[in-house]
């Protein structure tokens, strides 16, 4: 039982280490364009709007991780996921082609932030939730480490990936075990 905790919190550290960098970033992008004042705020509305929508998603993902038969479409999702890391490792893409900045008004970089936000807190939130299982405390845990690392680390973060590719082989490693089991527990709920 222990042994099997200790093996679900490696797995949220590396899934939040390779997922929760992004939000950071693309925030730090966009706010990189403005002036000193307005920075701050763009990245105080994005760290605030990406925080909210990871507690919104968490308790949404852990309730419906409950039902019978999303385990299976969460796992297809983080499949998914897994693809999409894959190809930005393999290929050393950056995510940052991805997101569009325009630098014309300030509502209008709000706005791509939180629109950022939504799509990367999802895929962060799904694999913690998928990883955590029934440890609530553990997804807890996730919850907090990846606001955490958003706010403080993620350019650190990306340049120990960037330099370091096993952190985020070992990520990607973390997130398609994690989808494996999520397919597994529904196909075998389901058929047995």
């Amino acid at each position: 039982m222990l042994s099997e905790q200790i093996l679900i919190f490696f797995q949220i550290i590396f899934i939040d280490l390779v997922l929760a960098g992004d939000n950071a970033i693309i925030i730090g992008m966009v706010a990189s364009q403005f002036p000193a004042e307005q920075r701050k705020k763009i990245i105080f509305w994005g760290i605030g709007a990406a925080v909210i929508l990871r507690i919104l998603f968490t308790l949404i993902t852990a309730y419906l991780l409950q039902i019978s038969g999303l385990r299976l479409i969460g796992g297809i999702l983080l499949l998914y996921i897994c693809y999409k890391l894959y190809v930005d490792v393999v290929k050393q893409n950056e995510k940052k082609d991805e997101v569009k900045i325009d630098n014309s008004s300030f509502m209008k970089a709000i706005t791509t932030v939180i629109l950022a936000d939504i799509t990367m807190s999802l895929d962060n939130v799904l694999g913690v939730a998928g990883a955590a299982r029934d440890h609530y405390y553990l997804l807890v845990f996730g919850l907090a480490l990846s606001i955490i690392l958003m706010a403080t680390a993620a350019t650190l973060i990306s340049g120990w990936i960037k330099k370091y590719k096993w952190i985020a082989w070992v990520g990607l490693l973390a997130v398609l075990i994690v989808a494996i089991e999520l397919i597994y527990t529904d196909i075998k709920v389901l058929l047995f």
